[in-house]
């Protein structure tokens, strides 16, 4: 069956490097709505046993330290993911390439596979995917992490339970993730 797109027409209000903002006319309603649209990222979930790799990240929108999942953007700028979507290129098969990207700088640790755990969507009024990705197969980099020059990231091993702590304790501030490890730590229990 085919899908049929609610969207009858956008028109882009603002464009940045990073986000844009758009107007659109949906199929059935009396008003447009404003959408803010991002190009999508990346999280991943390394396991080994009942232990899982966290980073302990500076974060200076928070101005103090976070735990998270390592994991980044799949496209460097809004402008690269709109070329993507134009060409028809596989998003998936992009987040998974970025997925390995970000596992080895952030860790210092070689992907050898990955796979989709979830893909989280934040929303009718703003477009931003993050793809959740369990890696329990892997190797360590003779050279370590590969961290750009303003990422200040410590990565730590940490118990499931651990892990369920840090973010009922609220020391996983990105509340999207919060959701999806509860989700995983509660499949693994």
């Amino acid at each position: 069956m085919k899908k049929i797109s609610p969207v009858l027409k956008e028109k882009i209000i603002f464009e940045g490097k990073t986000f844009e903002i758009a107007s659109q006319q949906l199929r059935g309603a009396k008003n447009p709505i404003e959408i803010a649209r991002r190009a999508p990222g990346v999280r991943l979930i390394i396991i080994n046993g009942i232990n899982m790799l966290i980073t302990k990240e500076y974060r200076y929108e928070l101005g103090e330290y976070d735990y998270r999942l390592p994991g980044g953007k799949v496209f460097d700028s809004l402008k690269e993911y709109k070329k993507a979507i134009s060409r028809k290129s596989d998003i998936l098969k992009c987040a998974i390439k970025a997925a390995k990207k970000e596992c080895l700088e952030e860790t210092g640790i070689i992907a050898k596979s990955v796979k989709l755990f979830q893909a989280s969507k934040a929303g009718l009024t703003v477009a931003w995917d993050l793809f959740y990705f369990i890696v329990d197969d892997f190797e360590l980099s003779r050279h370590g992490q590969k961290l750009e020059h303003d990422e200040i990231i410590h990565p730590e091993w940490k118990t499931f339970k651990e892990v369920k702590e840090l973010c009922l304790n609220n020391k996983i501030q990105e509340d999207r993730t919060v959701g999806v490890l509860l989700r995983f730590l509660l499949k693994n229990d």
